[in-house]
């Protein structure tokens, strides 16, 4: 059998063992009752939104302890203490949450971390917002960066991860949300920070995303087929860590059941175009893990500390 064969029989493989996969669990989840999300003007500052969301999550708190999930309600308390500051929250489906870390209003550099697949309202306070942390602890008090979970991550064992459809319902909002702190703040470097699946949400939305740098890391492809091809002005960075099972994905555009699935070639291929980061010997998950190289590199990406 040929490469080409090889890797067409295997993606096919992964399909259908996604396809047959049950999701009752994640639909049952979803289906947890919320209080509407709060609408904001146009004029409103990053504090008033924090003081709103804060009310906004305490009552879906008190909605999913009525409801009888003990668990998301001590999440959910979680995300309402005094010290968090959501720009963003919506706990209806898998929902919606945007927190800052750091002061987005007077910071030099904000980075926003775009999450890959499985990243949702009760999964949220795991390695991304841990990751968040720990790039913000080590970018300093004069960067704010921002965990924006802010579309319908597919999960990593479903047909959605395999396609860009999510990353195309995601994209405007990703470029509408960038526009929303820019407004906030005018003069500072911004970076797209794009983990696996959240580097196909970069992707479609990188052509008048309004960053200095795009950074690609554990990336299954892009949709693009170069650098150039996602035509933004912006740099393109791309790592993958030694041990991160994501080379192993077949880099293909096929149709299988009527629907085409692939998203473009490996990014960290010299013929995609990308500028290499040392992403040291990690895995998956591990890129923004305190004390790493991947992290320490994106860091200095973000400062602008390397050409």
């Amino acid at each position: 059998m040929n490469t080409n064969r090889l890797r067409r029989t295997l993606l096919a493989s992964l399909v259908v063992a996604a396809v047959a996969v049950p999701v009752s669990g994640a639909a049952t989840r979803a289906g947890i009752p919320a209080p509407a999300a709060v609408v904001f003007d146009a004029g409103d500052t990053p504090q008033a939104r924090y003081a709103a969301n804060r009310v906004a999550v305490a009552e879906a708190a008190r909605t999913a302890e009525a409801h009888g999930d003990r668990r998301r309600a001590g999440r959910l308390r979680a995300l309402a203490a005094a010290d968090r500051r959501l720009l963003a929250f919506d706990g209806h489906g898998t929902g919606r949450i945007v927190e800052v870390f750091g002061d987005l209003e007077r910071a030099r550099r904000i980075a926003v971390l775009v999450p890959g697949s499985d990243v949702n309202l009760d999964t949220y306070g795991g390695r991304f917002r841990r990751g968040a942390a720990a790039l913000s602890a080590e970018l300093g008090p004069d960067a704010a960066v921002v965990a924006w979970l802010g579309y319908d991550t597919p999960e990593t064992v479903g047909p959605e991860v395999l396609t860009p459809g999510r990353a195309d319902e995601a994209a405007p909002e990703l470029r509408a949300f960038m526009g929303l702190l820019r407004s906030f703040n005018p003069d500072a470097r911004m970076s797209a920070l794009c983990h696996s699946y959240g580097s196909v949400v970069c992707g479609r939305a990188a052509r008048g995303l309004d960053v200095t740098d795009l950074v690609l890391y554990g990336s299954p492809g892009t949709g693009a087929d170069t650098a150039a091809g996602l035509g933004t002005a912006a740099r393109v960075w791309v790592g993958r860590g030694a041990d991160d099972w994501i080379a192993r994905v077949p880099h293909v555009d096929v149709e299988v059941f009527g629907t085409k699935l692939g998203l473009g070639p490996d990014p960290s291929e010299p013929s995609f175009g990308a500028r290499p980061f040392a992403a040291g010997d990690g895995g998956h998950g591990d890129y923004l893990e305190a004390g790493t190289v991947p992290l320490r590199s994106i860091a200095r990406i973000v400062k602008g500390d390397v050409a």
